[in-house]
């Protein structure tokens, strides 16, 4: 379980008093999005790019529905556990690499039909990430991001509290008999974010005109865009459109 960090006193002390049944009836905030995400696709996914891929969670999960899945995650551990989870598998490709690196490359420019970001975009400087996600999207396709945002509003505070105490309730949902100890496994890298809410709206409405943006459980943001325009025909084995 990863909670964002937060100054605010009482959240804290909350979430002191919090931690040992959290620790108990333990769920992934990141995971528990990975629905949304695939129920947010667009109708035909030919490609899609997980940015920061981690151990490669959700790149199996879009395996399991999109022709081919690209996976790319700066940090280097990370990358080489999910490149060698997919090893044999040639619709899934992982490369030790940043958003930024990825988009520099033109024959990527406008080829992924979905494009996907799962406490990921925080560490990336906001403009530039949401630019890049644009330029690599076809003309029709998604983006669909699972971020973390700065409290900085009464708003924010006021949804951390509900994030804090919604949170015991959800794990015992999910995971309703107790652990009596956590899986040894190395911790996927963190890191609080710098921007709020409220800058993450301005940069997508000048970037993403149209984003949906909405706070959500497990001090969760998720931006929800369509690139406008219509997808090209796919090209079946044939060489005719369809």
């Amino acid at each position: 379980m990863t909670i964002r960090t937060t100054p605010n006193p009482l959240i804290r002390w909350i979430e002191l008093q919090l931690t040992r049944f959290n620790d108990r009836h333990p769920w992934s905030h990141n995971h528990h999005f990975h629905p949304w995400i695939l129920r947010s696709l667009p109708p035909s996914t030919g490609r899609a790019l997980d940015v920061g891929c981690g151990r490669g969670d959700l790149v199996a999960a879009l395996a399991g529905v999109v022709g081919r899945v690209d996976g790319i995650d700066p940090d280097q551990e990370m990358a080489y556990v999910a490149a060698t989870r997919f090893v044999h598998d040639p619709a899934v490709q992982i490369g030790r690499r940043t958003l930024c690196e990825h988009a520099a490359e033109p024959h990527r420019h406008g080829t992924y039909a979905a494009i996907t970001m799962v406490a990921s975009l925080h560490h990336m400087d906001l403009a530039e990430a949401l630019t890049d996600a644009r330029t690599l999207l076809t003309p029709g396709g998604r983006l669909l991001v699972v971020t973390l945002t700065d409290p900085v509003s009464t708003a924010d505070q006021i949804w951390d509290v509900f994030s804090v105490l919604s949170n015991p309730l959800i794990g015992l949902v999910k995971h309703p008999r107790p652990v009596r100890e956590a899986p040894e496994e190395r911790p996927i890298p963190v890191k609080d974010p710098t921007w709020s809410i409220d800058e993450l709206r301005q940069e997508a409405a000048r970037i993403l005109p149209g984003a949906v943006i909405r706070r959500r459980e497990g001090f969760r943001v998720t931006l929800r865009w369509r690139k406008p325009g219509s997808a090209p025909a796919e090209i079946s084995a044939g060489g005719a459109a369809r």
